[in-house]
């Protein structure tokens, strides 16, 4: 199990270095990411977009890295290059670079030439909180399903149960986040997280143990657990949070990069290579820590 971006690199050490396509890359933080992945031999970096722009920041910077560079010209037309660059297998690993998410979403979902799988799509954050807690986690989704129904839901934590085994936990617990820990029929959440777990018991969600619904602190603490009769194996113990919906999602996982920042790593599943997408406001060292992280899971699929 990887506990550390430290252990990751450690089991990345002598393997190939992976071809990342970035889209456009002329940014200072998504550069700088990718000079120190450079220097560590992860990844040879394919950087697609604004030459100009991206030759100055590399030298305004003294980044002194080696990449290739393909001039492209709008957004559009970029995020095309690079989804095309993965899909055609001339790359490895795909990117976000200064560019919306969904623009680059639309590319890779493009059902000629995108990264489409027949799966559902769903981002994945990984909070390394040894220091703060007793273990990591796991929060999905946080950036791309914005209301998903049961269905949904149940291919969001598939996703994330398949990245937790990659990451070596065999048993991921996964507990569906709601607003309160009983089934309330005015709360559609509750309904579905009651379903989901049915689900699990029924081997209809394989790999994991799933329950629901849980609010945050008995998700997280054994002690809200046992104080409010909670018995579970997953409350208190959560390796998994899933949460109702984009807007949950988004401001747990923000709250969370606040008050742990430099501390995570983001990915999306669901696409036929793992996809780099972090917020164009992080920092360099939250983007190194995700191809770090997209390096691992693409090197197990390439086992």
């Amino acid at each position: 199990m990887y506990d550390s971006i430290e252990m990751m690199l450690e089991q990345l050490k002598g393997k190939r270095p992976l071809k990342l396509a970035v889209i456009c890359a002329h940014d200072s933080e998504v550069l700088l990411s990718l000079k120190e992945a450079t220097d560590r031999k992860i990844i040879e970096p394919i950087l697609l977009g604004d030459r100009d722009k991206i030759e100055a920041l590399i030298k305004n910077n003294n980044l002194n890295m080696k990449a290739k560079i393909v001039d492209c010209g709008s957004d559009e037309a970029t995020a095309e290059a690079s989804v095309k660059t993965v899909s055609e297998g001339n790359a490895d690993l795909l990117m976000k670079g200064l560019v919306a998410s969904s623009t680059m979403l639309k590319a890779v979902l493009n059902k000629e030439w995108g990264l489409r799988t027949g799966s559902l799509l769903s981002h994945i954050a990984l909070f390394m909180l040894k220091e703060q807690s007793k273990k990591n986690l796991i929060l999905t989704d946080a950036g791309i399903n914005i209301s998903p129904d049961l269905s949904q839901k149940k291919a969001i934590i598939e996703n994330a149960v398949d990245f937790a085994h990659k990451l070596g936990i065999v048993t991921p617990k996964v507990a569906i986040i709601c607003a309160v820990e009983t089934v309330n029929p005015d709360m559609q959440a509750t309904l579905d997280a009651a379903a989901l777990s049915k689900m699990n018991d029924r081997n209809q969600i394989k790999g994991c143990i799933v329950d629901g619904p849980l609010a945050l602190d008995n998700a997280l603490s054994e002690d809200a657990a046992t104080h409010k009769g909670i018995k579970s194996q997953v409350a208190g113990n959560a390796d998994i949070l899933i949460t109702p919906n984009v807007e949950a999602g988004n401001m747990l996982y923000k709250m969370l990069d606040f008050f742990a920042p430099g501390n995570s790593a983001c990915i999306v599943a669901g696409a036929k290579r793992p996809i780099i997408l972090t917020s164009r406001a992080h920092t360099h060292e939250v983007k190194f820590n995700s191809i770090v992280l997209a390096s691992i899971i693409a090197h197990e699929q390439m086992r």
